[in-house]
């Protein structure tokens, strides 16, 4: 039902929505500090390259797709979840490359990050995802965030 609701909402007013949410969502967690979970996916094609998305929301630069975990939500159920509403596609075997404990917006978070095989086309929702494309490891775009150059790190170190 919420589907069909966030479906008639045009796009370009979910985006602002997004926009006004995320800041709110950070003002929330400088206040209240209260420990969260989220999911962080490095998706990678049979060539080795990895889908790096630009959000709606948040600062521009590339990012690994991804989002929180609902309450009581497996991670790795998360990241299969976020990557089918972010970018309409399935991920292949699942693999837990590491769990990062950081702090988000003065909270404490659990970081998970996955990898695995792309299943299919990707297609951003053009809401939360603006745009999707895949890079190769070695040439990698210069305006990702300090955290997501993290977050390859540890999948290079993992490989």
């Amino acid at each position: 039902m919420l589907r069909l609701i966030v479906g008639l909402v045009p796009r370009p007013v979910h985006r602002a929505a997004l926009r006004t949410a995320h800041k709110l969502r950070h003002r929330w967690r400088v206040l209240r500090k209260v420990p969260l979970q989220g999911v962080s996916v490095i998706a990678h094609d049979e060539e080795g390259r990895v889908l790096m998305v630009r959000h709606s929301y948040a600062r521009p630069g590339w990012a690994f797709p991804g989002g929180g975990c609902k309450r009581g939500e497996d991670p790795a159920q998360a990241a299969r979840r976020e990557l089918r509403e972010e970018l309409g596609f399935e991920l292949g075997e699942l693999q837990l490359v590491e769990r990062i404990e950081e702090v988000i917006s003065g909270s404490p978070h659990t970081a998970y990050l996955y990898s695995g095989p792309i299943a299919g086309r990707f297609d951003p929702d053009g809401r939360e995802v603006l745009a999707a494309r895949l890079f190769r490891v070695d040439d990698l775009p210069d305006d990702m965030s300090p955290l997501t150059r993290r977050r390859m790190q540890a999948f290079l170190q993992q490989r």
